[in-house]
């Protein structure tokens, strides 16, 4: 009998008190692309969309009940579909959790969670160059969209 590996991981909704966990994790995400702000400054960021409601973050577990990722959602809108979109924003798997079914749980958390929320679609963007990233998500049903991504800068 086979177990699925994404069946072994715990997620659930992140408290006030899993905050510093989520921010050592949200820290190596930072570094992962090159952003790296140090835990304090994650732990205040994350601490801030918690208080203000403006974000869901979802945190994972492993087997052994260490943290083993997260993933970072903002609720918005659609106004060509007049409904609730989810923007699934950041996605990250410790080193030590990769190819554990950790990715594919928190996605599919996500996507549970989004539609439990009344939300009528999650969308997402990922780096042309990340290949198992893509896999993943076109493996639990998302489409690439007809859009092009643009980005402006307005920080200095």
């Amino acid at each position: 009998m086979t177990t699925n590996a994404a069946e072994r991981v715990t997620v659930r909704r992140a408290t006030l008190r899993d905050l510093p966990e989520a921010a050592a994790l949200f820290s190596g995400y930072l570094e992962f692309y090159g952003k790296p702000a140090g835990p304090e400054k994650a732990l205040a960021f994350l601490r801030e969309r918690h208080e203000r409601g403006e974000s869901v973050l979802l945190l994972a577990y492993g087997e052994d009940g260490a943290p083993a990722g997260f993933v970072h959602v903002y609720p918005t809108f659609s106004s060509l579909s007049m409904a609730p979109v989810w923007t699934l924003n950041d996605l990250f798997v410790a080193p030590g959790a990769r190819r554990t079914g950790t990715g594919r749980a928190l996605v599919r958390a996500c996507v549970a969670a989004a539609k439990e929320a009344g939300a009528v679609g999650v969308q997402l963007q990922t780096a042309p160059d990340n290949l198992t990233a893509q896999a993943l998500y076109v493996a639990e049903g998302f489409v690439p969209d007809e859009f092009a991504a643009y980005w402006l800068t307005l920080a200095g």
